[in-house]
């Protein structure tokens, strides 16, 4: 019985198994754990039901026979290759019927199978006592600047030279403003957003810079928990820049997906915090209609993003780094400005 969850545990094991329904699998699950349900959603929903409203034991003759098939069908496919060295790991829910009826299956087989005590609850605890009641142990530089200056991007560009960063859009499945979602790509949970963090996290190096966009507290619907949002605060800035028409002309490349889809920019539109206006509304349509959607991209910065961000820069008091200009925002200029961060956060020393 495995009584930890951290990452350097699991990893001790050939294969992490969960084997609660794909619904909960979906939800969250620990890292690089493969589902092999033991109960689908619809026959966990079943023997739910029955245990609740008519009769215990018929509940789980009824759920042992379904893991039972369950189970054969893992062993004839997705176990079917596994050696006799083979070393699994199993939790359900919380380590209790699940997990245990398929770990006693396996077991004689002849694997030598643990189960994770306390289950998936032992994972999500160890998530959240890092991400919500330690201190983490890192020194954050944020990359900062104006929508539509390419943060996204030049975060990339910094990771392929081998620079510690964490992509928190990229995490959240978000590119973190209004007109942010990913079209056919949800967002994950927000459990399931702080473990694939938690990750991350745990895969830097305390002792070298790491550097993050400067989102603000949520990434679409996800909220970045507590232990990073507070070293977040307190980190010093690295502003980008860019002239407004270069933005724009940024943004309609950048979020070429909502252009092409007319129906979710009016939705966005709609859905600003401040309310544009019919008339305004109406305006933004006809340069939607006429193809115009740099002129559209500069009104709103202009009078919706810009503003904004220079309210909320002006109440930042974490310390400047500078500013960068990034020209016109084509590729050589992202190159040059990763270049440049990269020499400036090296001068900040280990």
């Amino acid at each position: 019985m495995l009584e930890t969850a951290d990452l350097a545990t699991l990893a001790g094991y050939d294969a992490v198994i969960d084997a609660r329904s794909p619904a909960e699998f979906a939800e969250d699950h620990a890292p690089g754990a493969i589902n092999l349900p033991v109960l689908s959603n619809e026959e966990r929903a079943e023997v739910g039901t029955i245990y609740v409203q008519q009769d215990r034991f018929l509940a789980r003759k009824i759920g042992a026979a379904y893991i039972a098939r369950n189970v054969a069908h893992h062993l004839q496919t997705a176990l079917a290759d596994q050696p006799g060295s083979f070393r699994p790991l199993i939790y359900c829910w919380r380590g209790g019927q699940r997990s245990n009826a398929m770990a006693t299956i396996l077991a004689q087989v002849g694997w030598r199978t643990a189960v994770l005590a306390g289950g998936y609850k032992t994972w999500r605890r160890h998530v959240s006592a890092r991400l919500y009641d330690q201190t983490l142990p890192f020194r954050l530089v944020l990359l900062d600047g104006y929508t539509g200056t390419a943060k996204t991007e030049v975060l990339q560009r910094l990771a392929a030279r081998g620079q510690q960063v964490i992509d928190l859009e990229g995490l959240a499945a978000h590119r973190g403003s209004l007109f942010g979602a990913i079209p056919g790509q949800p967002q994950p949970s927000q459990k399931l957003f702080e473990s694939r963090l938690l990750v991350a996290l745990e895969g830097l190096d305390p002792a070298r810079p790491v550097i993050v966009e400067a989102e603000s507290s949520k990434v679409g619907e996800r909220m970045v928990p507590p232990a990073l949002w507070d070293v977040m605060t307190a980190a010093p800035r690295l502003e980008l820049s860019a002239s407004p028409e270069a933005r724009a002309r940024y943004l309609v490349r950048a979020y070429g997906d909502m252009v092409e889809d007319r129906a979710a920019l009016d939705d966005a539109l709609r859905r600003l915090p401040t309310w544009p206006g019919r008339k305004r509304l109406e305006a933004w349509g006809r340069l939607a209609d006429a193809g115009d959607f740099e002129a559209l991209a500069l009104e709103l910065m202009t009078l919706h993003y810009d503003p904004a961000y220079l309210r909320s820069s002006r109440k930042d008091a974490r310390p400047s780094l500078g500013v960068l200009d990034l020209g016109a925002l084509e590729p050589a200029d992202l190159d040059a400005a990763a270049d440049e961060i990269v020499r400036r956060v090296g001068a900040l020393g280990a």
